[in-house]
């Protein structure tokens, strides 16, 4: 049996060299519960119990991957929606570095999940030094006592981090581990001026990128993205949950087109996503192959938005000389999509780190290689 310090060891050799010893400082298997959940036969996700597979427990506490902690908000329905995890090891050190960290800094952590970040940042900027933040209370709970356990024990506060924790202000650093689509101005006005915001930025239809917000004096704060991270939503954020089959209905009428668009284009792109999702908020994606086998050729995608009911199907087919296109609700969800691929492409197929945000008290805008050059 492989025992925790060689599982340790082999983790943190897939960070980077400046992190490694922290990786190493930090038992990240004293972070995850005793029940996790892996995808299952039927791509569901299914129990992994460390009591039933206590080898198989600790191998996926160690692997350079995601581990999913909780599912459905903690409510027990069994709609099986993961909805809190411990991100993969890679990400949480491309977010650190990306947070110019160094001791004696003030951190905010906004989404505490299992207290492992929680934990890397105190080892490194001191325990004193780290608040963290979780709105889901028994997830905040279990995370306290992890860290006492462990000894690192933070500050871990249960309240809505997209509030930050002004009682704690001002913070060196505010860094989310849950993705939004909108900047909470609370982050800019809780982190002293030269200080930075970092979360994940995402849209319905992008998974996200990492945003570097710099704040400055006014209340202000400006920054570039950069990095593929996917994480999850601040529950505030989120896009309904759904499958296809709720929202495509056989009595909905639609208006049919044809395109000689493929989906690989816009959506297989990680910089064309990118721009599409910031230039369409609300819409989703969702792939069905057909005979759900991804080896086929043939398939339908489906854009929605839960919001307004709208939906598009938008049909594959081997050597088809157009591609079929349904759209049903008051938005023609294909339509904006061609329409934001083909200003992505007007505008040079910029990469997704020409792009920056600027949060002010009154909003967000999105800009291109620089903050006067507004494109949002």
């Amino acid at each position: 049996m492989t025992d925790a310090r060689h599982l340790r060891s082999r983790l943190a050799g897939e960070v980077p060299p400046a992190w490694r010893d922290t990786f190493l400082a930090v038992p990240r298997h004293m972070f995850i519960p005793d029940t996790i959940w892996i995808r299952g036969d039927d791509n569901r996700p299914a129990p992994l119990r460390r009591a039933d597979a206590p080898q198989a427990w600790l191998e996926a506490c160690y692997a350079d991957a995601p581990v999913a902690v909780q599912l459905d908000d903690g409510d027990g329905s069994g709609r099986g929606y993961v909805s809190s995890t411990a991100s993969m090891p890679r990400v949480v050190a491309m977010m650190l570095e990306a947070a110019d960290l160094a001791p004696g800094l003030r951190v905010l952590e906004v989404g505490t999940g299992t207290g492992y970040n929680a934990a890397l940042l105190a080892s490194l900027v001191g325990t004193r030094n780290v608040t963290t933040i979780e709105i889901d209370a028994g997830l905040a709970e279990r995370a306290r006592i992890a860290l006492r356990r462990a000894g690192w024990p933070v500050e871990t506060i249960t309240g809505d981090g997209e509030e930050g924790h002004p009682a704690g202000a001002p913070y060196d650093r505010i860094l989310a581990t849950a993705a939004v689509q909108t900047v909470p101005h609370a982050w800019v006005e809780q982190t002293r001026p030269g200080g930075l915001v970092v979360t994940p930025f995402g849209t319905a239809f992008h998974s996200g990128a990492l945003l570097h917000l710099l704040v400055h004096d006014d209340a202000t704060a400006s920054g570039r993205f950069g990095g593929d991270t996917a994480f999850m939503w601040t529950r505030a954020q989120r896009t309904p949950h759904g499958v296809v089959e709720d929202r495509v209905l056989p009595e909905h009428d639609y208006a049919e087109t044809t395109t000689d668009l493929h989906p690989y284009e816009p959506m297989g792109d990680f910089d064309a996503s990118f721009a599409i999702g910031v230039r369409v908020p609300g819409m989703k994606s969702t792939l069905v192959y057909d005979d759900d086998d991804p080896g086929t050729q043939r398939y339908t995608v489906y854009l929605m938005d839960p919001t307004t009911g709208s939906w598009t199907s938008w049909r594959i087919t081997p050597q088809a000389p157009a591609y079929r296109v349904c759209q049903h609700g008051p938005r023609r969800l294909f339509d904006e999509l061609a329409a934001a691929y083909e200003w992505w492409r007007d505008l040079g197929r910029p990469a997704h780190d020409r792009f920056g945000l600027t949060v002010t008290a009154s909003g967000q805008r999105l800009w291109m290689d620089d903050p006067a050059n507004t494109v949002g």
